[in-house]
């Protein structure tokens, strides 16, 4: 997500991590944000309308990747890469800083089958993960609001979580748990943050996304609609690992898994 203008993960979505400073705050938080408001107040109408088009820019590349992806799941993942450079390389509401763009070629690394998973989403009743050595994180690394929970921040007001379930993942070393959360603010949507031991080596320090379906970074269920399709191979990085100037939700203590996630998009 992000506080400014837009940015989204292309491909994140792209990953659309963008939200407007004004789009992004409760009502309370409005009042107490002026700054952001005022930085929101001088936007222009181009701007406004070129956030709209990223963001109907991103749904549409979701849609076909998930089309396509029915039957060939790396055709599709090359799609999606393809597109999400061209949309950050082009796109006034890229993420990357306008100086840097005509150059950017994005990261990833080959596509590997074995990191795509159809999961079920279970009840949490611990209301936490463990996924590394120690206790569980009994509060998802995030403070407790009357709605949720509010994930940290890459910078700036939290933004508030649902915590709604958990999914196990089978990788080859043993199963690993992650959260799932349902975003209260803005306009709703799954969203699924994750951390692991490539952050701050070949991928942003702070984490990657799986799923941000408010910015339409949804991969979709199973046929029978009761799995979640999760691929680590379109996992991305927020906006704030391309420039500080957005403030991203980060995943929280919970969802930091104990082994290095060599698939998707990677920093170097």
């Amino acid at each position: 997500m992000t506080a400014s203008p837009g940015s989204a993960g292309a491909g994140d979505d792209v990953a659309a991590d963008r939200l407007s400073p004004a789009d992004r705050l409760s009502p309370a938080e409005r009042l107490s944000q002026p700054d952001r408001l005022r930085q929101a107040d001088r936007l222009s109408l181009a701007d406004w309308l070129s956030l709209a088009d990223w963001r109907r820019r991103v749904a549409d590349l979701y849609s076909s990747v998930r089309a396509i992806a029915a039957t060939d799941p790396e055709a599709a993942w090359d799609h999606w890469r393809a597109t999400r450079d061209a949309l950050y390389r082009t796109h006034p509401q890229s993420p990357v800083p306008s100086a840097e763009r005509l150059v950017f070629s994005g990261r990833y690394w080959p596509y590997d089958p074995g990191f795509r998973f159809e999961v079920e989403v279970d009840v949490d009743v611990e209301g936490s993960s463990s996924n590394a050595a120690g206790p569980p994180d009994t509060g998802q690394g995030a403070a407790a609001t009357s709605l949720g929970i509010q994930l940290p921040m890459s910078s700036g007001v939290g933004m508030t979580f649902t915590p709604i379930g958990t999914v196990t993942l089978p990788f080859p070393v043993g199963p690993r748990t992650l959260g799932v959360f349902w975003m209260v603010d803005y306009a709703g949507g799954l969203f699924l943050p994750f951390r692991d031991a490539s952050n701050g080596a070949t991928t942003y320090g702070a984490g990657r996304y799986l799923l941000d379906a408010a910015k339409s970074a949804d991969l979709g269920m199973d046929a029978s609609a009761t799995r979640l399709i999760l691929d680590f191979n379109f996992a991305f990085q927020p906006s704030c690992a391309f420039d500080p100037r957005w403030s991203c939700p980060l995943a929280p203590p919970g969802n930091r898994l104990d082994l290095a996630i060599e698939a998707g998009e990677r920093l170097a």
